[in-house]
């Protein structure tokens, strides 16, 4: 065996995008899922709206393979509630999304954040272990208050990426997969 041969293992099935608040993630990873469907990968999940330039985040998730789906999951707390507006039956709801994608054998599937609910257990977390039992790859974004829970959830073995769309086509290039009849992702192989 030659000296300069390198063996580089595969990439682990399940990613998380670490971001801060300062970071528009969320039209990262509509890029990225826009930029593989459009070379027939089937990319399926959800995803929150883009932000404009100082824009409240809104708590809604959309489904990447139905244009009208959408899913609120904040709850009105009322005047000078100061808790959580989360609202896990909205969460519930939105699970339906990652459970179809199961079951039609999506190619990548784009699970939102893993935050608050999923650390404890609840929210999408039963459908992300789920798709991790598989193995279908499974993209989340992830604020670092939440990285030892995530790494908790994963056994350590889930790949944390950085912000950029270089670092998301090196990771979906480096997954092993059998061989699958649809074109390779041109700006992956990049």
């Amino acid at each position: 065996m030659s000296a300069s041969l390198r063996i580089v293992p595969p990439s682990p099935p399940m990613a998380a995008v670490i971001h801060d608040d300062g970071e528009d993630t969320d039209a990262l990873l509509i890029r990225f899922a826009t930029d593989l469907r459009a070379t027939g990968w089937r990319v399926r999940g959800l995803v929150q709206p883009p932000r404009a330039p100082g824009q409240e985040k809104q708590m809604l998730l959309l489904d990447l393979d139905d244009a009208d789906a959408r899913y609120d999951i904040s709850q009105p707390l009322g005047p000078g509630a100061c808790g959580c507006s989360l609202d896990p039956a909205g969460v519930a709801a939105a699970s339906a999304v990652l459970r179809r994608a199961l079951a039609e054998g999506a190619d990548l599937v784009l699970a939102n954040r893993f935050g608050t609910l999923e650390a404890s257990g609840r929210g999408l977390a039963a459908e992300m272990l789920a798709l991790m039992a598989e193995p279908v790859p499974l993209l989340i974004v992830l604020n670092p208050r939440y990285l030892e829970a995530w790494r908790d959830f994963t056994g350590g073995i889930g790949a944390e990426l950085p912000p950029r769309i270089e670092a998301l086509q090196a990771w979906f290039a480096g997954l092993a997969r059998p061989e699958i009849e649809r074109p390779p992702c041109p700006a992956c192989a990049a």
